[in-house]
Parts: structure tokens; C-alpha cells; sequence
């Protein structure tokens, strides 16, 4: 899974993208707020991302903020890794949009915890936004089948568009995946042996 970092420390960033790496994370690593801004509103973001508060360019909750008012970013899972470790400063933090909130120094286990649990979170969205998707691409399949359908009496083909009639069976397949298998009903069975004399 790909991670953003965005950190104007160089040791710490190179620390973090080792770290990364050893934790089979893909990291995308940027110095400073405007090198991630760029990352983040790109093609293909990164799902997760570890912003420090103070960059050059924008800050991290800066850029927490203006995540949180994207729709296509909004569920990006963020940990912000700051300095910062005042309780109205933590408080300011999670108020800009941030999902965690881990102060310098800090432990490695610790992060290695909160990447995990970001990872499963961002797997869950992206599992949940697959089935809304079919979802509404089956309710499209659906609509097309409502509404009135001109159907012969006789024959009971159904008229398209340009006057051309379809097998019923057929213009459902088209337009809902459906697979006939045919049978006979009692009644229609019924009618056949009395006609047919079997």
C-alpha cells in the first residue's frame, strides 16, 4: 500500500521511507507541504499519509484541512507525526481532519501500529466503495428494465427502437444479465397432452 511523507527533516524522512519499505509499504516521499499539495491533488494519491505539522510550502493541518474538502481525497487516512505535543495543539490537530496523532519522539512500533490500522480502514473503504458501485450499477440495470415495454400480444416479442422486435427472453438478458432456462409449466404442460394426446 502506498503512504505519502511529507517532512522538511531529512534524516527522519530517509528514516521513515526505510522503515516503510521494510514494512512492505510503497512510500512517496515529499520535503515539504507544496511537493505533497502536488502528490495529493495528482493523479492517484497515495490512501494513507504521514504529514508533519511544520513544512515549508503548507502545514499539516493545512493540508488536513483542504483533504477533508476533497471529495475524492476525504477518505485518505492521515497521521499527523509533529513535535506538537500540547494538549490544545493535539486538540487542533485532530479538529483539522488528522485520524491520528503521534508526537517526536516517537516509537516505531507505534507507527508501525497506526499504519496497520490505517491500512485495514483504508482496505474497508475501498472494499465498500466496490459494492456501492455495483450496487448502483445494478440498480442502472434495473431501471432499464422499468417503465412500459411494448410487447406483442401474439408473439410476445418486445418492439426496440427502429421499429425492431426481439425475442422477450433476449431483451432481458441484454439489459439485466439474466439467463433463461426453459421449462414448462403445469398448465401449459397440461394444454399440450390434451392436444398432442401424450
Amino acid at each position: 500500500m502506498r503512504v505519502l511523507i511529507a517532512d522538511d527533516d531529512a534524516t527522519l524522512r530517509h528514516a521513515l521511507q526505510v522503515q516503510l519499505e521494510r514494512w512492505e509499504y510503497e512510500p512517496v516521499v515529499c520535503e515539504d507541504g507544496t511537493g505533497a499539495r502536488s502528490v495529493l491533488f495528482g493523479q492517484d494519491p497515495p490512501p494513507l499519509a504521514i504529514l508533519d505539522w511544520n513544512m515549508p510550502g503548507a502545514d499539516g493541518v493545512t493540508l488536513c484541512g483542504e483533504i477533508r474538502e476533497t471529495p475524492t481525497l476525504n477518505a485518505m487516512y492521515i497521521i499527523l507525526l509533529t513535535s506538537q505535543d500540547t494538549r490544545a495543539r493535539i486538540l487542533e490537530g485532530f479538529g483539522g481532519g488528522a485520524d491520528e496523532y503521534i508526537t517526536k519522539p516517537f516509537d516505531w512500533g507505534m507507527l508501525r501500529a497506526r499504519l496497520k490500522v490505517g491500512a485495514r480502514i483504508v482496505r474497508l473503504q475501498q472494499s465498500l466503495a466496490q459494492r456501492v458501485a455495483e450496487l448502483e450499477k445494478a440498480l442502472t440495470m434495473v431501471k432499464q428494465l422499468s417503465g412500459l415495454l411494448p410487447i406483442c400480444s401474439y408473439c410476445k416479442k418486445i418492439r426496440r427502437d427502429g421499429n425492431y422486435w426481439q425475442q422477450l427472453e433476449a431483451y432481458v438478458s441484454e439489459h439485466s444479465g439474466v439467463e433463461f432456462s426453459h421449462g414448462i409449466c403445469p398448465e401449459c404442460f397440461a394444454s399440450a397432452k390434451e392436444e398432442f394426446g401424450f
